[in-house]
């Protein structure tokens, strides 16, 4: 027990939920969960969404979100319930005894700020040191976190530097105040993989040089096998599996954790080229309003009917902006693009009816795509009545098959969004978009902001309804598993370019480019040292350069 550093007894956390038209009531949302944490460790809290990941790692810093409340159990830091400490005890604790790196380092950063001021404001606040003192800890972090320019770029304000420049920015103004336990909430989840590498490494470098602990929180295993030395499953508020994390990877116990292991087993061949393709994109060019650079250079692709074009990059590299040209959204100032053999109007406001209803697209983001204050059933509904003129009981009819089809069956039709999960939300998407009879849907990263068994579980509906609708897909993503686990042709860009293009089995076949050679060496693997030999390969290859 002397090493022991943190210590979670009988953790007991409610929150109110208050359902469209009924009473509020009380739901349990962690239950009995007890850990142990010694110095200079790591642990991984795992786990699908709503599993109680993040709510039992603010518990750490005695905090929970607005309506959670901790009615039971103890946490104890450093030997003394945090809980019971008042909020003197409190302020004294967090920013000092106890950091946090949140998801989103945009959103953790005060645009008006610059970025040095915002590292070193807890250790100046809790008085840890001098500000000369202060700044030159935060310069030996953004070294150690591999950030460029480390003596400078203190000076830089959040929008001057990258989102993965942002995440280590983040985590050296978690370090900076020489804490005994950082929080890692999913830091690197919405970032591409490459980047993704370089947060990891730096990460666990700071970790091992500052020797503190940290709960890492991710819902991707094979991500935390990289940092963590003992990792906890976690599924609806209740511990399922706890151990070593080589035990929980090469031999779990639990039938849950076996199923977290070996997510996306999906093995889809690729199919043979069509006749005609459904969309055609030929030479396209395009830039922002006000900008002068191009931000899609000659881009050609095609994408054939009842296929999935994958569509693959880091952030920045132009993906999303192909969707948006695609849609109308960003016309193209070079360039055509044919859809179901006719040429589609550059602006969306040129587009016909038929355009509108037979290119479709899902969102990333379901929680902002849907409008809260209607229910599924309206949601589904909408389509039907613009595009097809149906309403009352053929509608309703209508949008029960629709619901069928995404496999939410009946009583969904009259929830709110606010009553579904996150790939329930997705799924609403889905049969949004299959309402209107599509030749063609957008899959603009419908699965990155999910769990993988819940991602696994679209793909495989997507694949589904492919197979029985026919449509065409193209999917953009920066996950390479995706990739492999859907696509018939694969799209690599790099810079508004298209680096690499073909079917499947040519793209991910060597020899590779080396930008197609980093993405595919980038994507985790769920085994110990993974990260270690990525890291070691690639100093070797710049030493040999």
């Amino acid at each position: 027990m002397a090493d022991t550093l943190l210590d979670i007894r009988n953790l007991r956390i409610e929150a109110t939920a208050y359902p469209p038209g009924e009473a509020p009531r009380d739901l349990v949302i962690v239950d009995d969960v007890s850990l142990r944490l010694d110095k200079g460790r790591v642990m991984g809290l795992i786990g699908e969404s709503g599993a109680g990941k993040s709510t039992i790692g603010l518990s750490a810093m005695a905090y929970g979100r607005g309506g959670v409340r901790i009615t039971g159990g103890q946490v104890l830091l450093n030997g003394r319930d945090i809980l019971a400490a008042g909020p003197a005890g409190l302020r004294a604790l967090r920013g000092r005894e106890v950091t946090y790196v949140a998801q989103s380092a945009a959103a953790a950063f005060n645009p008006a700020r610059r970025l040095m001021d915002q590292v070193i404001e807890a250790t100046l606040w809790h008085r840890l040191a001098g500000r000369a003192e202060a700044e030159a800890r935060a310069i030996g972090l953004f070294r150690s976190l591999g950030l460029p320019a480390p003596e400078t770029i203190g000076n830089r304000y959040p929008h001057q530097v990258s989102g993965g420049q942002l995440q280590r920015v983040m985590t050296a103004m978690a370090l900076c105040p020489k804490p005994d336990l950082v929080i890692f909430d999913e830091p690197t989840t919405a970032l591409d993989v490459t980047t993704q590498i370089d947060v990891l490494a730096a990460i666990k470098t700071a970790i091992r040089e500052t020797g503190v602990a940290a709960l890492y929180i991710t819902h991707d295993l094979a991500v935390v096998a990289q940092v963590a030395d003992e990792i906890m499953v976690l599924r609806h508020g209740k511990m399922v599996e706890a151990g070593e994390t080589g035990q929980i990877i090469t031999a779990p116990r639990q039938d849950y954790t076996r199923a977290l292991v070996s997510v996306r087993s999906i093995d889809h061949a690729e199919k043979p080229p069509a006749d005609e393709p459904v969309l055609r994109v030929e030479g396209v060019t395009a830039r922002y309003p006000g900008l002068p650079v191009d931000v899609l250079r000659n881009v050609s692709v095609s994408l054939d009917p009842g296929h999935t074009l994958a569509v693959v990059g880091e952030s920045g590299s132009g993906k999303s902006t192909l969707a948006r040209a695609i849609t109308g959204l960003l016309p193209p100032v070079a360039g055509q693009m044919r859809f179901a053999g006719r040429t589609l109007a550059p602006q969306l406001a040129g587009r016909t009816k038929d355009d509108l209803r037979e290119l479709q697209m899902i969102y990333q983001m379901a929680d902002v795509a849907m409008n809260p204050r209607q229910t599924v059933g309206t949601i589904i509904g909408r389509p039907l009545e613009f595009y097809f003129g149906l309403k009352g009981a053929e509608r309703d009819a209508r949008v029960q098959d629709l619901l069928d089809a995404i496999e939410m069956g009946k009583g969904y039709a009259d929830r709110y969004p606010a009553e579904l999960s996150g790939g329930q939300k997705q799924r609403v998407c889905i049969a949004r978009a299959l309402a209107a009879k599509p030749r063609m849907i957008i899959c603009d990263e419908v699965t990155s902001a999910l769990d993988p068994l819940v991602a696994d579980g679209i793909l495989r509906l997507l694949l589904d309804l492919q197979a029985r609708e026919g449509v065409a897909y193209l999917f953009i993503t920066h996950d390479l598993a995706t990739v492999r686990a859907i696509a018939d042709s694969i799209a690599v860009m790099h810079q508004g370019r298209v680096v690499r293009y073909g079917t499947k089995s040519e793209v991910l076949a060597p020899p590779f480019d080396d930008y197609t050679d980093l993405l595919l060496s980038s994507v985790p693997e769920m085994r110990l040292g993974w990260l270690e030999g990525v890291i070691a390969s690639r100093r070797m290859e710049g030493a040999g350069n």
